[in-house]
C-alpha cells in the first residue's frame, strides 16, 4: 500500500453527517435533469433492430479533452512557426513541430510522442465538423456532443453513456453501466450546465452516471466511511432508502420513476458488497504502474477506467475536467498550456492502449478521444459563420501569452480510436493545410460519429423510447448514418 492512498486517514462520519449527507443526496438526485419531470421518463421501450446489429465491442471508453482541445496543435499539426517577439498572428498555424508516429503517413504533434508509438493501433480522424450552434459556449457543444442533440429541448435529452447503458445494460451486474470519472461540480461556476448532459434524461434515474470525481479517492465511495462497520452502514442505508421514499418530490412521482430511482439507489449500494469494489481501489496498483499513469487526475483516470474494463464495466467517461478557462480552455498561453496538458495526457492514453491489448480486452474495448470543437489563432466559430464574442487576439504577437490557439473553431477537429473493431493505424478524413484550417475530405458531424460509435456497440441509430406518444432516438430523429469504413467494414 501506498502511504499517500491509506484509506483510514478519513474522519469518521457521526450518524448526524451521515444523515445529513443522504439526505442531502436523495435532493440533488431527485431534482437532477429528467427524474421527476413529467416528460422524464419513457412510457414504452422500442429496442430496434437489435437482433440484426452484431457488435464489435463490449465496452466504450470516452476520454473528453473538455474546454476546446486544438486540433492543429495535437493530432493535425500544420507547418510550425517557432515563436518571435513582432510575429504577425496571421501566420500562426501550430506552436509545435510535428513528430513521426508507428504509422508512416500520420504525424502528430511534438509532447505526444507516447501515443505515437501506438498509432498503428488506432484510427485518426481529422475530419470531425462541430455543430453551428449560434453563440459558442462550453456547455452548448459540450451538451450537443455528449447527447446528439442541440439544446434548448423540451425532453432531457440522454448521455451517450445513458444510451449504451440502456441498450445494452451492464457487463458485469455488480458495475454500474455508465460511469463518469473526473469530473467534480464543487466550486464549478457551469456545474449545472454540466449537469444537465451528464444525466439518463428521459430514460430515468438509474441510467444517470455512477459519478468518481476524483478516482484518488474512488475507493472511498464504495466502501463505508473509515470507522463504520458494513452492519451499521446497512442500517443508515435503510434510514437513506426512507428517507427518500418519504420525500415530497418522491410523492409526486409517477411509479416507474420511484422504480428507477430505487434501482439506482440500490445499485450503488450493491457495488459496496462486490468483489468488483475492488477495482476502485487505485492503492492495489502495482508501483510502477500507478507511476506510470500518475501524471495528473485524468491520468489516474485512465487507470482507474483500465481497472473497471478488467471487471466488466460497460461505459466509462473520463474527463479532463471542465472548468471555465481552465485545461483545454486556452483563452491565453495556449502553447505554455498545452505543452503541460500533453505531458498529463499522453503516457495514460498509450499505456491505457497497451495494458488493454496486453490483458486481451483491446479487440473488444473501444477508446475515443475527443473534445467539442477545436481552436485557431484568427478564426471564431467557421470562416463562413463568424461567432461574436471572440477571444482577444492582437494582430502582432509581442508577449508568450498571445501565442497560441484561443479562439473557438468548429470547422474541423480531431477525434482518436482505438479497438473495438476499428481499424488499425488508419487515417480518415483531412483537413485544409492553411488557414482556414477547415474539413476538406469525409467530413463526420456529431450524428454521424454516434451512430458509428453506437453500431460498434451493437446499438442501432434508430433505437429510441416513447415519451409523451413521440419517439425519442439515441441519434438525432434516427437519422445518424455509421461509416462503415470506420468499423473496419
Amino acid at each position: 500500500m501506498k502511504s499517500f492512498m491509506s484509506h483510514d486517514s478519513f474522519p469518521p462520519l457521526s450518524r448526524r453527517d451521515f444523515l445529513a449527507r443522504s439526505a442531502g443526496v436523495a435532493a440533488g438526485v431527485m431534482s437532477g435533469a429528467g427524474l421527476f419531470n413529467p416528460i422524464g421518463r419513457p412510457s414504452a421501450t422500442v429496442r430496434a433492430d437489435d437482433e440484426r446489429t452484431p457488435a464489435s465491442a463490449d465496452t466504450l471508453i470516452v476520454l473528453w479533452m473538455a474546454g476546446g482541445m486544438a486540433h492543429t496543435e495535437t493530432f493535425d499539426p500544420k507547418r510550425y512557426v517557432p515563436f518571435e517577439k513582432g510575429m504577425k498572428a496571421e501566420e500562426v498555424l501550430c506552436t509545435f513541430p510535428s513528430i513521426p508516429t508507428a504509422v508512416d503517413e500520420i504525424r502528430i504533434s511534438q509532447g505526444l510522442e507516447q501515443v505515437a508509438s501506438v498509432m498503428d493501433r488506432g484510427t485518426l480522424i481529422r475530419s470531425h465538423v462541430l455543430g453551428d450552434l449560434g453563440h459558442i459556449l462550453h456547455s452548448r457543444h459540450q451538451y450537443h456532443w455528449h447527447t446528439g442533440y442541440e439544446p434548448p429541448l423540451s425532453v432531457a435529452a440522454p448521455h451517450l453513456g445513458a444510451w449504451v447503458a440502456h441498450a445494452r445494460g451492464p457487463n458485469n451486474p455488480a458495475l454500474p453501466a455508465f460511469i463518469d470519472i473526473g469530473q467534480s461540480y464543487e466550486g464549478n461556476g457551469e456545474a449545472e450546465e454540466l449537469k444537465a448532459f451528464q444525466t439518463g434524461g428521459c430514460l430515468g434515474s438509474e441510467f444517470n452516471p455512477f459519478r468518481v470525481p476524483d478516482p484518488r479517492e474512488a475507493i472511498n465511495i464504495v466502501r463505508p466511511p473509515a470507522g463504520m462497520s458494513r452492519a451499521r452502514f446497512r442500517q443508515r442505508f435503510d434510514t437513506y432508502r426512507k428517507l427518500v421514499q418519504q420525500s415530497p418530490q418522491y410523492a409526486d412521482a409517477a411509479d416507474e420513476q420511484k422504480e428507477s430511482l430505487l434501482k439506482a439507489i440500490d445499485g450503488a449500494h450493491r457495488l459496496m458488497d462486490s468483489p468488483a469494489a475492488k477495482a476502485f481501489d487505485l492503492a492495489l496498483e502495482p508501483q510502477e504502474s500507478y507511476e506510470t499513469y500518475n501524471t495528473s487526475k485524468f491520468g489516474l483516470g485512465c487507470l482507474l477506467a483500465r481497472r473497471l474494463v478488467e471487471e466488466g464495466a460497460r461505459f466509462i467517461e473520463v474527463t479532463t475536467e471542465y472548468g471555465p478557462f481552465l485545461q483545454w480552455d486556452t483563452h491565453d498561453n495556449g502553447h505554455t498550456r498545452l505543452a503541460k496538458l500533453k505531458q498529463e495526457i499522453d503516457a495514460p492514453i498509450a499505456q491505457l492502449v497497451r495494458d488493454l491489448e496486453q490483458r486481451g480486452l483491446l479487440d473488444r474495448t473501444l477508446i475515443v478521444l475527443a473534445s467539442e470543437f477545436s481552436r485557431d489563432c484568427l478564426v471564431e466559430g467557421k470562416p463562413d459563420k463568424p461567432v461574436r464574442g471572440q477571444v482577444k487576439q492582437p494582430d502582432v504577437i509581442e508577449e508568450l501569452k498571445y501565442y497560441g490557439m484561443h479562439r473557438h473553431f468548429t470547422g474541423a477537429s480531431s477525434v482518436l480510436m482505438f479497438g473495438g473493431g476499428t481499424p488499425r493505424g488508419m487515417l480518415y478524413g483531412a483537413s485544409a493545410p492553411e488557414r482556414p484550417c477547415t474539413t476538406i475530405a469525409n467530413p463526420i458531424n456529431v450524428m454521424d460519429l454516434h451512430a458509428t460509435l453506437y453500431r460498434a456497440m451493437g446499438i442501432p441509430e434508430n433505437h429510441h423510447v416513447v415519451v409523451e406518444e413521440r419517439p425519442f432516438y439515441a441519434t438525432k430523429d434516427g437519422h445518424g448514418t455509421p461509416r462503415a469504413e470506420l468499423l473496419g467494414t
